[in-house]
């Protein structure tokens, strides 16, 4: 039998069309590997399967008509709204009746949620958030956290090298991954008074290859699998990085290398540190993004990506 992951039909922006779409197109590609619970309204779900004369066939539905929007307060919004479609996700998630749950949808209202129910693993101080960088050998550098965790303390910065270390190995079949803190300059006593204290606690760590500081200079070229900084920088490397691809679509210009910036091909970003596979897209995703993110949700839970994590935190 199939393993059944679940997918926020009605997050996002291009919801409920993007999502229904990069469902189908999932499904085709995930072939007998899983099937597919689609959390939204059961009528325009069925209306859209028609249009595309397309089978409900492995997949299953889960009706409401509500959802988080994109500008509500997450925590209020989580709370007051027990039948969105998050809110359901992750009931069925808690539930085990899903091995996964992914949405584009109110990302505040997803990390509520997975506070709420799931919860954190123990020992996990704070959960974050990844993304891939592509680099110039054909792979990728995994950076963390990328946006929810703006303001952390070193040993914070220290378990998202255990973190970003557990991806790589189990996600991108990474050996040994090299862990470099991200610095003004690669000597040991760089920095601001939060990365050196949390250069003196990584470079004697047993549990992950740290490698030292790198510059941002170094975010694309491998010289680390695992690149850790806090949530705000993290965020502007990761915006810069979308706006450069913009960029280059814009001038026109072509090239391999830089068509790996396209978000689409990543399609969400696992939240690492929490008991269970939770997906977050981008909010514009459209159906070729949906589909990579479930195909990622699928990847996470074959990996038993959460269960890693767990083992290391005993």
């Amino acid at each position: 039998m199939a393993m059944l992951v679940g997918l926020d039909v009605l997050g996002g922006d291009f919801a409920p069309e993007a999502n229904v779409l990069g469902a189908i197109a999932a499904k085709k590609e995930l072939g007998d590997r899983a099937d597919i619970c689609l959390i939204g309204d059961e009528y325009v779900i069925r209306e859209i399967f028609e249009r595309e004369g397309e089978s409900l066939h492995s997949f299953e539905i889960v009706h409401t008509e509500e959802a988080i929007e994109m500008g509500e307060h997450p925590t209020k919004a989580f709370l007051k709204k027990p039948n969105s479609t998050i809110a359901l996700g992750f009931k069925l998630l808690q539930e085990g009746k899903i091995r996964a749950f992914s949405s584009t949808g109110n990302s505040g209202a997803m990390l509520v949620g997975a506070m709420y129910t799931i919860r954190t693993i123990p020992g996990v101080i704070r959960p974050c958030i990844t993304t891939a960088l592509p680099i110039l050998n054909g792979g990728v550098s995994i950076l963390l956290d990328v946006g929810i965790n703006s303001d952390v303390k070193p040993d914070v910065l220290y378990q998202f090298g255990i973190l970003g270390s557990v991806l790589a190995e189990q996600i991108y079949n990474i050996d040994n991954p090299k862990v470099g803190l991200i610095n003004i300059g690669e000597e040991e006593e760089k920095g601001n008074l939060l990365t050196q204290a949390a250069h003196q606690l990584m470079k004697d760590s047993k549990e992950f290859n740290f490698i030292g500081n790198i510059e941002g200079r170094d975010l694309f070229n491998g010289k680390a699998d695992v690149i850790v900084c806090d949530g705000f920088t993290g965020n502007v490397i990761l915006k810069q990085a979308e706006a450069l691809y913009t960029l280059m679509k814009k001038r026109n210009v072509h090239d391999e290398y830089f068509e790996r910036f396209n978000y689409e091909l990543y399609g969400g970003t696992p939240v690492l540190g929490v008991n269970g596979n939770v997906i977050i897209g981008h909010g514009i995703s459209n159906a070729n993004a949906v589909k990579n993110m479930i195909k990622l949700s699928v990847d996470s839970a074959e990996a038993q990506l959460t269960q890693h994590i767990r083992n290391v935190f005993k």
